[in-house]
């Protein structure tokens, strides 16, 4: 048994999902050629998925892909780690519990969409400030919010232990510059929300969301690179 718990039979399957999920994750960038008709400076990276978008369905499944392969990663390394009792670091346990959180919340995003483009549409955002849009409104904030937190724990949970314990080299040297990048733009995403809620404007909210949600998919992509080659070697 390897110290991180992963045996030979699993960290393939890990890294592939991971893998993929981090791929499926960058699906927004699709915007830059097709026509969505959204400002990515200005709006929620969900507000793609809205149920009155043309292309709604597709950035839906998008989330749907990306949040079922990282809960599935996720949960395999998770139950791995806790069969073997010389393996459950406290870090460890942590971190891949955060990614398995982060799958589960994404894939419920995509069932949960937004119904308008609050940032883009006026009487979108007035409906929603006086409660006359869907519970799936809420419901997605509340999933949104979980999906974000599970990122933020798996990415400083299993970059502290990579470095605590000797796993995962990609991602001890490289982790801690992206846990760093992630913390700025959470911090720059939610004081923009704030202006926003407040009826100050947007203040670039869709540029930090996006910085943000590009960050998590670069940090799966060097988790999964960390995992397979920790196999390999």
């Amino acid at each position: 048994m390897s110290p991180h718990g992963l045996t030979d039979r699993t960290t393939w399957p890990v890294a592939l999902l991971i893998g993929l999920a981090g791929a499926a994750y960058t699906a927004w960038v699709l915007e830059v050629v097709l026509s969505t008709g959204l400002n990515p400076i200005e709006t929620y990276v969900s507000e793609l998925a809205a149920q009155d978008q043309p292309l709604g369905g597709l950035f839906r499944a998008t989330d749907f892909t990306a949040g079922l392969l990282a809960f599935a990663g996720g949960l395999l390394a998770l139950v791995r780690l806790l069969k073997y009792a010389e393996s459950r670091r406290l870090w460890a346990v942590v971190g891949w519990a955060g990614i398995t959180l982060f799958g589960a919340a994404t894939a419920a995003d995509a069932w949960l969409p937004l119904s308008c483009t609050p940032t883009a549409d006026p009487e979108c955002a007035a409906r929603e400030t006086a409660g006359l849009v869907p519970a799936t409104h809420q419901a997605h904030a509340v999933s949104s919010t979980l999906a974000m937190t599970g990122a933020l724990v798996g990415l400083v949970a299993l970059t502290v232990a990579a470095r605590r314990y000797g796993w995962f080299a990609p991602l001890a040297r490289y982790g801690p510059a992206l846990v760093a990048m992630e913390l700025l733009a959470t911090a720059w995403t939610l004081s923009a929300i704030a202006m926003f809620t407040a009826g100050r404007g947007t203040w670039a909210l869709g540029a930090g969301q996006r910085l943000q949600v590009l960050l998590v998919a670069i940090w799966l992509g060097l988790l999964a690179h960390s995992v397979h080659k920790e196999r390999r070697t």
